[in-house]
């Protein structure tokens, strides 16, 4: 309603998911590096904890996304379960067959047994297995016991299966109780996820309002940010349901800019604390009620209950089945991590005390190193793909790179989905870094381990540890790639000619099957082909013969293309 008076193409402040709006904090990026390290951890519990609204499903949908290519993964998010129901949800999970054996009721052994004949056969042919279980404050003593037991299963390298607990802080109280020390000593590491400071607000703030369409100047004033801080304590959702209001109370004013008046109007609606705001109400009675007897109001105070939406934006990748991947791949993981205790400064305000916090040490030491990249004269996208060319053979000249490498058959590629495809993909590519202010530059990634990245940047070269990147990288993406002759887009049901005919061809090469010269249709058999190729380089097998599945197609093949380097 309100988006069209202040110069916005949407919303900023939905509590709707919505990818564009990712926001990523130092310490949400170290929470993710943590997440991480763990998948390499050799087994056991990841602990990451957080107050309700603060990022911590955000996080883990990000982790998501970047989890290696090897690695199945099992994902509950509602923990109010009996163990015999946990060991079931966890079998479906994983696409385990059971059946119950003998004769009486289903027992723990039905599901257990064939879990367990998983786990080794997943080991025997390099896969690694993750059971993420969100709310996890909700599990009960039993079900918790009976997720150590789980970890017991071992080889004499590593555990078989790592468990991600994600939770409100109840959940390390939980976890300190003397019944369950031997659960807590299995942790090999563990994050809390303090709200947002101050300056991280209005960055968020900032962050939300340009994406939504703000060309310049401010909606909030300064003293309308601090109080949004105030009372929302940090915390992303209730800055959402905040911000929303008071935007909207701006509008039903005739105001061009939120002030802290209206964030306080906003907030004895939204958050229902006029008594908080009493005090500075005092002289003037008892705070009018505000006139935005609006139908739209309703809507808002509507969606302000609702509780189980999350807030903070994910990007939306449905991510590839679990499958035993023809090229190995090493798990993300941050380095070793070291153990520190948080300053109160560090805690939010209304966080429980504090339990130590394993911090990845990397992340420390190379920030005034990342920091570095940005005093580097700026580094625009033209000059990053210039920069880029010669590795593709390319000798581009004035005009847009995209089009012109258009001429050679070789195509520009955008993804934002992290890591995780990168490492698919293997190829060098430009990466998009921003900095605390939001201020955005350019830098090569030419070479990436299993614990540090090389960039280039203007012909200069740093390397870096992957956790310290995290900060300053929200995960976008771009590179070449090398397309057929007459590809102009995506091959899909019904198409014939040139085109589809070679797609067959390189699938049989790439399969291993005899390569005939018969004329092909791009039908429900090559489309199954297609899904079967994609299944089996870990991409989502939809069918649709788009960049990346041509891209593993040349990497199988062996097309030339530039591949990262693996040295740090």
């Amino acid at each position: 309603m309100y988006a069209k008076f202040f110069g916005l193409k949407h919303e900023p402040f939905s509590i709707a998911p919505d990818p564009r709006y990712l926001f990523m904090s130092d310490r949400h990026r170290e929470a993710l590096a943590h997440l991480l390290y763990g998948v390499g951890g050799g087994g056991g519990f990841v602990l990451l904890t957080g107050e309700i609204g603060a990022g911590k499903t955000t996080v883990c949908r990000c982790f998501l996304e970047q989890i290696p290519r090897r690695c199945n993964v099992a994902y509950i998010f509602n923990p109010k379960l009996t163990v015999q129901e946990l060991l079931k949800s966890v079998c479906d999970e994983f696409r385990i067959p059971y059946q119950h054996q003998g004769p009486g009721v289903e027992t723990v052994k039905d599901y257990l047994d064939p879990l367990n004949e998983f786990l080794l056969k997943t080991h025997a042919v390099g896969q690694n297995n993750v059971l993420i279980i969100d709310e996890a404050q909700n599990l009960s003593p039993d079900v918790l016991e009976q997720l150590r037991l789980l970890t017991n299963l071992e080889t004499s390298e590593r555990k078989l299966l790592q468990i991600i607990l994600i939770g409100q802080p109840e959940l390390r109280t939980m976890l300190a109780q003397p019944e369950l020390e031997q659960l807590a000593q299995r942790v090999i590491a563990r994050f809390h996820l303090d709200a947002l400071s101050e300056a991280e607000t209005a960055q968020y703030i900032r962050h939300r309002l340009a994406v939504a369409g703000l060309a310049r100047g401010k909606l909030f004033d300064s003293q309308a940010v601090e109080r949004v801080h105030q009372l929302s304590r940090g915390i992303p959702r209730r800055i959402n349901l905040l911000c929303d209001r008071a935007l909207l109370g701006a509008y039903a004013e005739g105001k061009s800019r939120v002030d802290r008046e209206i964030v306080d109007k906003a907030a004895s609606e939204v958050f229902d604390i006029t008594r908080v705001l009493a005090p500075a109400h005092a002289a003037a009675g008892r705070m009018p009620a505000w006139g935005w007897g609006l139908v739209a109001s309703t809507t808002v105070l509507g969606l302000a209950g609702m509780g189980g939406v999350a807030w903070w934006q994910h990007r939306a990748h449905p991510g590839p089945e679990p499958v035993v991947a023809k090229a190995a791949s090493v798990p993300l993981a941050a380095s070793r991590p070291v153990t520190t205790v948080a300053t109160a400064s560090q805690a939010s305000p209304t966080a429980a005390p504090s339990a130590p916090i394993v911090v990845a040490a990397p992340v420390l030491k190379a920030s005034a190193e990342i920091a570095s990249l940005f005093s580097t004269k700026q580094f625009n996208e033209r000059k990053a793909w210039l920069e880029l060319a010669p590795l593709w053979k390319l000798p581009l000249a004035e005009g847009d790179p995209c089009t012109q490498a258009q001429q050679a058959h070789v195509h520009c590629f955008r993804s934002s989905r992290g890591l995780g495809l990168i490492r698919q993909l293997d190829r060098p590519g430009i990466l998009t870094l921003n900095d605390e202010s939001g201020r955005a530059t350019y830098a090569l990634l030419t070479a990436l381990n299993n614990d540090s990245a090389t960039l280039s940047m203007a012909g200069v070269s740093k390397t870096v540890p992957v956790s310290a990147l995290l900060k300053v990288w929200r995960g976008d993406f771009a590179t070449f790639w090398r397309a057929p002759p007459g590809y102009l887009q995506s091959i899909v049901d019904g198409n014939v000619g040139p085109l589809v005919d070679g797609l067959a061809t390189r699938l049989a090469i790439a399969q291993g099957e005899p390569v005939t010269a018969e004329k092909r249709t791009y039908d429900a058999a090559l489309k199954a082909k297609v899904a079967a190729f994609q299944q089996a380089q870990g991409l989502r097998p939809d069918g649709v013969a788009g960049p990346t599945t041509f891209m593993q197609l040349n990497r199988v093949t062996g097309v030339d293309e530039p591949r990262l380097r693996a040295g740090g």
